[in-house]
């Protein structure tokens, strides 16, 4: 898997008017972009993920590809220039309005990109939220997504048996402190949660009580510090932990690229700790493998993404619309705790096993 190296990385991809598109005719049969599979035309679907460089927005472009021919799908692929890049999105999402597409799949940004999202069901496009579930709910027709709190209580109730009763001094390391995004809270409090932790807010990052209890013992919550989701804001946000608390033995972080860069700054140090993730790729299974990570969450982009696509192709064909799961407000894609360290009580899979099911190189 090629891991984002750098927040800068992502940046460098060109891109007119701050969005990426990659425009794919994958369709079986001949016909207009916009058509319907019903009548022998392509189905116009546009994929708009947060970034082109991240190998999780990389598998979900792949799988949207390897699945749009069977599906009789002209696919448009678009990205943000960057993780942030609500413009980006919205550059997208207009354009995929005015090309007369029937549906579109994105990974939301953030609550910037509702109104584009609205104005695109307005003019009929079914509009489906893939790995981020937008606040609210029902600013899409439905969100095919890993459980993320699901997925943040699964690390938080491995950390905490990990521990064995002993302090924890925790780092957790976010996506961003300047926009609000349900990934991004879902999978804090989630890991709080999952050790133990009352969290105030639940849909807010840093409000819950910085010392206290937890399932095992006493706490310390050190820092909430922004990654971006990348290797490198990973390395600075740890810097900026360590500087506050050289004693950290728990790092929650976003993604496995920021888990990777903890990692790094935690060496140079001289330090370690437990460290947790959510995403599963292959190189995080890896990373779990040689000991980098302790415990990850595995999700299935795959899989949110040809879900995805198959729904508004037989909506296009006049099929019937997708169901959210049940007792939840999005259609669960399925989670699992991968270690090679398990603990009693929560369930996991190893590495080995995850390495089977993983995704990217």
């Amino acid at each position: 898997m090629q891991i984002v190296r750098s927040s800068a990385a992502a940046r460098r991809i060109v891109a007119a008017a701050g969005v990426t598109v990659l425009a794919f005719s994958l369709a079986a049969c001949g016909g207009d972009d916009g058509g319907d599979g019903a009548s022998g035309k392509k189905v116009g679907v546009t994929l708009i993920t947060k970034d082109s460089t991240n190998p999780f927005f990389v598998a979900m472009q792949k799988g949207a590809q390897g699945d749009a021919a069977k599906n009789n799908v002209n696919l448009t692929v678009a990205s943000g220039k960057q993780e942030g890049d609500d413009q980006g999105q919205i550059d997208a999402i207009e354009q995929a309005i005015a090309r007369g597409d029937k549906g579109i799949l994105i990974t939301p940004m953030s609550d910037g990109v509702n109104a584009a999202i609205k104005k695109a069901r307005d003019a009929g496009l079914y509009v489906i939220a893939l790995d981020t579930p937008p606040d609210p709910a029902d600013t899409v027709d439905i969100t095919f997504a890993t459980d993320n709190r699901e997925a943040g209580k699964l690390i938080g109730q491995w950390a905490a048996g990990s521990l064995k009763g002993e302090k924890a001094t925790i780092a957790l390391l976010d996506l961003f402190n300047d926009k609000i995004v349900s990934v991004d809270y879902n999978r804090d409090q989630g890991f709080l949660e999952g050790m133990g932790i009352d969290v105030a807010d639940g849909k807010k990052n840093g409000d819950e009580a910085k010392t206290g209890k937890y399932s095992g013992g006493d706490y310390e919550i050190v820092c909430n510090e922004p990654s971006n989701g990348a290797e490198d804001g990973g390395r600075t946000a740890m810097e900026k932990c360590l500087a506050k608390n050289s004693n950290i033995n728990v790092v929650y972080t976003i993604n496995e690229p920021a888990a990777v860069g903890a990692n790094a700054a935690l060496q140079a140090e001289g330090k370690k700790a437990l460290i947790v993730s959510i995403d599963g790729g292959c190189a995080g299974v890896g990373s779990v493998k040689s000991g980098v990570i302790g415990a990850t969450a595995q999700q299935y982009p795959l899989k949110m993404a040809t879900l995805g696509m198959e729904a508004i192709a037989k909506i296009a064909n006049g099929g019937e619309k997708p169901a959210v799961s049940e007792g939840l407000d999005f259609f669960n894609t399925g989670v699992a705790l991968v270690t090679d360290t398990p603990v009693d009580g929560v369930k996991s899979i190893t590495a080995d096993e995850g390495a089977k099911i993983c995704w990217g190189n």
